[in-house]
């Protein structure tokens, strides 16, 4: 189980061929990498769900191959989108392999405390690649790119970044951990030594495909795609897609110059709970300083849970986004416009 999914096996993968399992979307959401938050979102899952089947079955028009196989309809049977009877909420995919990754300290020597020798030693070639491969088009207000890295890196006429959105001249791409407790962002050698046999060119000439697809899409949605993640698995010699891509979770969209991701609840929590969202930041240094991996035992706050009125307006702005993204009324939203002012007032 994820944060905000559930995972079935239904064929286990082996070294020499791709198993078979279900994402079985929840209403869960997670921001900060807290994990489950205190609330539900209604709706959710069957958005993020049917996003996400949109996208795989795009990129497998464009030639992009994807671990995707399908949504499962209401009779449990294995369809296209377009033939499923209701919103789905869960998606069949092939499945990869998923070895441990073992923590065993800073001292060691290891990247970041964490053992990815030991990964890839099980990983007998079909493994899925222990990174986030990270595409940019813009620098949002909350992008962590801010925090690490000065406008002038990106030949931006900039002292500092303002405090709007900031087109890039250029997509950029980064690459991130996947499993360790929390993300850390790698240098292109680091990220190819721990992304083994699968390699840094490759992955990131699919992300890039994909960046191009998801933007091309929102374009003619009417949307403005700032940024998303992939990730991928390794088989066969070959990258492909994995687990769930351009939806209001992995990737952040404008809409008429507003925010249409589940970054407005991070904002939101920002404006509301700053003693929460600090404990995080003090808790994950702490992590650091003491070199161990737990960060979440260590933090002394809690985060409150959304008014009612969030918690409507976020499950408006998934539903409304979702419709909108995919040219079908799935969902009985209002207008995308009014969900998000609810944000603003």
């Amino acid at each position: 189980m994820t944060s905000v999914k559930d995972f079935r096996v239904e064929a286990e993968p082996t070294g020499e061929s791709l198993g078979r399992g279900v994402f079985a979307f929840s209403d869960r959401y997670s921001v900060f990498d807290w994990g489950e938050m205190p609330d539900l979102i209604p709706g959710k899952g069957a958005s993020l769900c049917t996003m996400g089947a949109f996208n795989f079955e795009l990129l497998e028009t464009e030639g992009v191959p994807t671990h995707y196989l399908g949504v499962r309809d209401s009779e449990g049977e294995t369809v296209a989108l377009a033939d499923a009877d209701e919103p789905p909420t869960e998606m069949a995919i092939a499945l990869t392999q998923v070895p441990d990754l073992p923590f065993v300290g800073e001292d060691a020597g290891t990247h970041g405390g964490y053992d990815y020798d030991a990964y890839h030693a099980d990983a007998d070639g079909n493994y899925l690649v222990p990174l986030e491969v990270v595409f940019r088009n813009s620098v949002p207000v909350g992008s962590s790119l801010r925090k690490r890295r000065d406008p002038a890196a990106f030949d931006l006429d900039f002292g500092e970044w303002p405090d709007e959105p900031v087109d890039l001249p250029e997509p950029v791409v980064e690459f991130s951990t996947k499993y360790e407790e929390r993300d850390r962002y790698l240098s292109r050698e680091e990220a190819d030594e721990v992304a083994g046999e699968a390699g840094i060119e490759e992955l990131e000439a699919v992300a890039r495909r994909v960046n191009e697809v998801v933007t091309e899409r929102a374009a003619d949605a009417g949307f403005t795609h700032e940024d998303g993640k992939i990730e991928c698995l390794y088989v066969d010699g070959e990258v492909r897609v994995a687990d769930v891509v351009g939806t209001f979770d992995e990737n952040r969209f404008a809409y008429d110059g507003r925010e249409v991701s589940k970054e407005v609840v991070r904002q939101f929590y920002k404006r509301t709970d700053p003693e929460w969202v600090e404990a995080v930041g003090d808790a994950k240094q702490e992590a650091d300083d003491r070199g161990v991996a737990d960060w979440k035992s260590l933090c002394e706050a809690s985060p409150d849970s959304l008014p009612a009125e969030i918690v409507q307006a976020t499950a408006d702005m998934y539903a409304a986004g979702a419709n909108r993204y995919t040219g079908d009324e799935w969902f009985d939203a209002p207008p995308l416009a009014d969900a998000l002012a609810a944000f603003e007032e």
